[in-house]
């Protein structure tokens, strides 16, 4: 029976990998009866306009990739329901081996890929949910399987706390290990150097479980006398990593030119409300009732609203809304004024 192997998907221990392509697999035929529901990413469940509008179809669907050894569907429940819509006893499926987590990860990176897209909501929820299962996974292969961007997987490892309890090195996208603090790697280098010179770069690597490049820069150092270590690394130590790693204090400000002193935003309104130029414009009472919602007297109401096993999605949202609009906002000062 075909399969799709462990090793060509995202794995604990390895990289990020590719999503299998089922046009490249053989495929069985199984029945219905046989397939569990999907451990999905997707919160809201299926789409059953959706399911109905592929049952119309003509001709065969792609096969639905199932994890075999639990025989739940990791990617095509809706074509999975638009079968059963059309009474069919049997499917086409494509399995899949490897581990529940790993099928998870498979699971989002196809939703995120083709079929109905995952909500900003679904795909934070699933990046967080892959930084507990492949904790030392770097913050842009989680990005690059759940459709986020590396900053904001990064903003969600930091408000989890994933940080305190990540591994001292991480997997990339290309599959290699890369230390997230390379110091000792950088001492243990210069101490290999200084008794084995005639070592290679790769050799010394190996032992000290860093790049090559950082090899040559500490050998480089070393010949100019040098600290093998960077100035703010050296000098500094943790108190540098822990300057950086603070958010600075304009970091919610809009970019462009200075802002002034805060705008009376129901003031600004009220005279966005009197020009005619967007009164009585489609786009431009859509304009002015996405700005009514960031009135300060709706905050407390709105956050008092959310329930608490939503508060994190909720914010990592606001945040992804905070960016957009400061988009916007750099868009409009760089406009050509009247």
């Amino acid at each position: 029976m075909d399969t799709v192997q462990a090793d060509t998907l995202p794995a604990s221990g390895g990289d990020a990998g590719r999503p299998p392509e089922a046009e490249d697999q053989g495929v069985q035929r199984v029945p219905i009866g046989m397939l569990l529901p999907a451990d999905s990413p997707r919160m809201s469940g299926e789409n059953l306009d959706h399911a109905r509008a592929l049952g119309a179809l003509d001709g065969n669907l792609p096969p639905i990739l199932v994890h075999r050894a639990t025989m739940r569907v990791i990617d095509g429940m809706h074509r999975l329901r638009a079968a059963i819509l059309q009474e069919r006893a049997l499917v086409e499926v494509l399995f899949f081996d490897g581990t529940p987590e790993d099928a998870f990860v498979v699971a989002v990176r196809s939703n995120c890929r083709h079929g109905l897209p995952l909500t900003l909501a679904e795909r934070a929820a699933a990046a967080a949910r892959i930084m507990i299962s492949h904790p030392q996974w770097s913050d842009r292969a989680i990005a690059s399987v759940a459709g986020l961007s590396s900053k904001t997987v990064a903003a969600l490892r930091r408000r989890a706390g994933a940080g305190n309890l990540a591994p001292r090195a991480r997997v990339g996208q290309d599959g290699r290990v890369r230390p997230l603090d390379s110091t000792a790697g950088r001492l243990a280098a210069s101490r290999l150097i200084a008794a084995t010179p005639q070592a290679s770069l790769r050799e010394i690597a190996r032992q000290a479980g860093i790049s090559p490049g950082t090899v040559r820069d500490v050998r480089a150092r070393l010949e100019r006398g040098e600290d093998p270590l960077p100035r703010a690394r050296g000098r500094r130590g943790a108190g540098a990593r822990a300057s950086r790693a603070r958010p600075r204090e304009d970091a919610g400000k809009a970019p462009g030119p200075a802002a002034g002193p805060p705008a009376d935003l129901g003031r600004v309104l009220t005279s966005l409300r009197n020009d005619p130029s967007l009164r009585q414009t489609e786009t431009g009472r859509l304009l002015l009732r996405m700005l009514e919602t960031h009135l300060p007297h709706q905050w407390d109401r709105l956050a008092e609203s959310v329930p608490a096993h939503r508060t994190e999605t909720v914010a990592l949202a606001a945040l992804e809304c905070a960016k957009a609009w400061q988009e916007f906002a750099a868009r409009m000062r760089r406009a050509p004024s009247p």
